[in-house]
């Protein structure tokens, strides 16, 4: 192994890391570093597909494309996908390896760790610098004997240690020096510097606390983030849709995405986030629900136990009243499986229920099949032949698409060359499934599908001039956090921590 490393640890969940990761690994880019993300084991069900098949977690590949690289199986070489309280499918470089209960750590690690090790050796052979992401608190004393992703990545990598706080939670000061001080001696000693993420207010009045911080702890507090609105970027997981505020207040369009127990790739309608025409509600309780012209069912890491819930929820009736009224229903991925007329799991693939009967407003059946699709894309829009591209990640197969309502004609798997019928509509095209995800990351048929949303209720659409390019704004995005750290933070500081020079960085 040959690259440095610099780790990122927090002093609780959702304290900013994956965005401090992000951020570091665009401004080391910029200066001419060769820079890779890592995080050896992400518990995500938002998760990407790599070239040539197998996912990774969301985080990992937006970082990648932060440092202007494809994302790869080695950035995040253990993905951890939530079935329920008590279970997760374990998904090892790339490929769905088995379910995992309480029981099953002793066979997890031993399939886990030379994965993670061959992982990180084959980034460390080809970049300067790895940016190492954590997981969850860097003192989480009862957990630090199963440790595959904090502490024993930092001895694997010898790597400097960043601590991220958040300081907009409250309590910042002590979950500092609460977390300096349950770290093993030789923990500690790794910790270079702290980093406090999203603060609001005037600068002056911290200056105390930060003194005592560093007196106190003897660790160099290195900076100071300020909060930021609409960061733009793909989140890390589902966990902060039920605190996000719906987007967009009153516009011509209102779209609303079920907030599934097991949702999983909700990063499915950040799109729709810069579309001036929308707004976008995630929703979990219909009777809380606006007037709405298109009802989303998203993906879900369980179909049949959200698809349950779904229907408890009351969501079914909704449904049904929306569709009378003329709305718009769209199901992607395991939405779209529940839109059809069943689900067959005889082989226990997903859950112990063998058969399921759908939603029955597409005529398609699922069944569930041990290997797992995980392919990228690329298709056209039957009735427009607008391109389009995003990937695909389930079990369920989908049979019943008759080639008059087919919605696509896919043209490549990855890299190899096809020619299949994928999705379905019904006949007046306001129901509509597909197993794609980022489907409507591509502009065109973006566009093309809110203005055919528009003309049904009596709007002129859009001229196309006026599209959202959602590559575009992700690469803003990636310079909009790289600028506000760099606002903050000295980067060479931050790389003489790792050992490195930003003037010998080789372009």
């Amino acid at each position: 192994m040959s690259a440095r490393s610099l780790m990122v640890m927090g002093t609780a969940s959702d304290v900013g890391k994956s965005v401090i990761v992000t951020a570091l690994c665009r401004a080391f880019a910029r200066a001419g570093v060769r820079v890779a993300p890592f995080k050896s084991q992400n518990m995500s069900n938002n998760s990407a597909v790599c070239a040539g098949g197998g996912e990774i977690g969301r985080a990992q590949a937006v970082q990648a494309e932060a440092c202007g690289l494809e994302p790869s199986i080695d950035m995040n070489p253990v993905l951890l996908k939530t079935e329920s309280d008590m279970t997760c499918q374990v998904v090892i470089r790339g490929r769905a390896r088995f379910r995992m209960g309480a029981n099953d750590y002793e066979r997890y690690r031993t399939e886990a760790w030379p994965e993670i090790v061959s992982s990180y050796t084959n980034l460390a052979q080809e970049f300067e610098l790895i940016v190492i992401e954590g997981a969850g608190g860097a003192a989480e004393i009862n957990l630090r004997h199963r440790d595959l992703v904090n502490w024993k990545i930092a001895e694997l990598a010898d790597a400097a240690v960043i601590l991220v706080a958040d300081i907009d939670k409250g309590g910042v000061f002590a979950s500092i020096v609460g977390t300096i001080e349950l770290l093993a001696p030789e923990e500690r000693r790794r910790v270079r510097g702290v980093l406090i993420n999203k603060f609001r207010g005037d600068l002056t009045l911290l200056e105390p606390g930060l003194r005592f911080l560093e007196a106190r702890t003897g660790i160099a507090i290195i900076g100071v983030l300020r909060w930021q609105e609409n960061l733009g970027l793909p989140q890390e997981d589902a966990a902060m849709l039920a605190a996000m505020p719906s987007r967009g207040g009153h516009k011509p369009l209102t779209i609303g995405v079920i907030h599934l127990p097991c949702i999983s790739n909700y990063t499915d309608f950040q799109a729709f986030e810069d579309e001036r025409d929308v707004a976008l509600h995630y929703l979990t309780d219909p009777g809380m629900a606006p007037r709405l012209d298109v009802l989303i069912i998203p993906g879900t890491k369980s179909t049949v136990a959200d698809l349950k819930w779904l229907r408890t929820a009351g969501w079914e009736d909704f449904l049904a009243r929306h569709r009378r009224g003329g709305g718009w229903v769209v199901g992607i991925c395991g939405g779209y499986q529940m839109l059809g007329r069943r689900i067959v799991d005889t082989g226990g693939v997903e859950s112990a229920v063998r058969e399921t009967i759908g939603l029955g407003l597409l005529e398609v059946e699922t069944t569930f099949e041990t290997e797992k699709i995980t392919d990228r894309i690329r298709a056209t829009h039957l009735p427009t032949n607008l391109p389009i591209s995003g990937y695909e990640i389930h079990s369920g197969r989908i049979a019943g698409i008759a080639e008059s309502r087919a919605l696509f004609r896919l043209t490549h798997r990855d890299t190899t060359a096809v020619n299949e019928f994928e999705g379905i509509r019904t006949d007046d095209g306001r129901v509509i499934g597909t197993s794609i995800h980022g489907v409507f990351d591509s502009a065109g048929f973006r566009r093309h599908f809110l203005d055919e949303v528009r003309i049904s209720k009596g709007l002129a659409p859009l001229e196309s001039s006026e599209r959202s390019d959602a590559d575009a704004n992700r690469t803003a995005a990636f310079d909009r956090i790289a600028d506000a750290l760099e606002d903050c933070v000295d980067l060479s500081r931050i790389a003489a921590l790792a050992g490195i020079s930003l003037k010998s960085a080789t372009v």
